[in-house]
């Protein structure tokens, strides 16, 4: 089926009171784990794309991967932009089929964020492109964007609805202390933060960083209005791990496609099992 907006997801999202996966692609196999992982669970899914994997893949090939793993679905896919921090970037991406977007504009003060991230709306609405914006910095590595331990800082709940109240954007990310990449130690989520944004807000909320959190703290975010939920590190994990072991275990293989159609069934395994995690499993062909 066509690609659908992220709107689209997350208002059904917010109706069955369930996340949505946002599972990041940088080639082929991972686009495949992806789509083939939500339609056996018959789950809504989102495919993101980082500026990073824009830079390693190309725009025109994520796009037309994309689609085209979405037109031979029948459950309903997003492509979306991750951590967009460059206007042109952002622009050239809605141009060319991307069917949501995220401007990153947390580096800015607040309202350069809420100037630009209009600018991107104004762009995003005339072609049914969802936007999600971010306030908060979070931690940690995320390709092109890095953001020191000592400089993460928690959303403000009353900047997140002024923000929301400016903008109309579709989805928002926060900070409540999740990071980027792999975790040093357990991450300690400030639920009292997400609560009082959820109470203040009615757009859908997005948790960054979410590789490595423990699944009850999953569970109580999704409790708590959490939405979309991004998922990249794990599934680089499943990858590297199936490459070594299909490597360990034939050293003189030579043929790519068995060494890396291992790699996509460790990945299929780990992406299956968060989108039973957020309660999207079943929830495909239903919306």
């Amino acid at each position: 089926m066509p690609l659908v907006n992220l709107k689209y997801l997350m208002d059904r999202a917010e109706e069955g009171k369930y996340a949505v996966g946002a599972f990041n692609c940088n080639n082929m196999e991972i686009v495949q784990a992806i789509v083939e992982a939500a339609v056996e669970e018959n789950s809504p899914v989102i495919i993101q794309a980082s500026q990073g994997a824009i830079k390693y893949a190309g725009l025109d090939y994520i796009v037309a991967l994309v689609k085209t793993a979405a037109d031979n679905a029948d459950i309903p896919i997003c492509l979306h932009l991750d951590h967009g921090t460059d206007f042109n970037q952002v622009k050239d991406c809605i141009d060319r089929g991307f069917s949501s977007v995220m401007y990153d504009g947390s580096k800015h003060p607040l309202e350069e964020n809420i100037r630009i991230t209009n600018e991107v709306l104004a762009l995003a609405r005339a072609k049914n492109v969802s936007v999600e914006g971010e306030l908060g910095k979070i931690g940690g590595t995320e390709d092109d964007v890095h953001v020191d331990e000592k400089d993460a800082m928690y959303t403000k709940p009353e900047e997140a609805k002024y923000y929301v109240d400016k903008t109309g954007v579709d989805a928002i990310a926060i900070a409540i202390g999740t990071a980027h990449g792999q975790y040093k130690g357990e991450p300690k989520l400030r639920y009292d933060i997400l609560e009082e944004i959820e109470k203040l807000i009615d757009t859908p909320i997005v948790l960054h960083g979410s590789s490595g959190v423990p699944d009850e703290s999953i569970r109580k975010a999704i409790e708590r209005g959490v939405r979309k939920i991004n998922i990249d590190t794990n599934i680089r994990e499943a990858f590297v791990k199936g490459v070594h072991q299909a490597i360990e275990a034939n050293p003189e293989e030579i043929d790519p496609r068995k060494i890396l159609g291992p790699a996509k069934e460790k990945m299929k395994n780990i992406i299956k099992e968060k989108i039973r995690l957020f309660g999207s499993s079943g929830k495909g062909k239903q919306v």
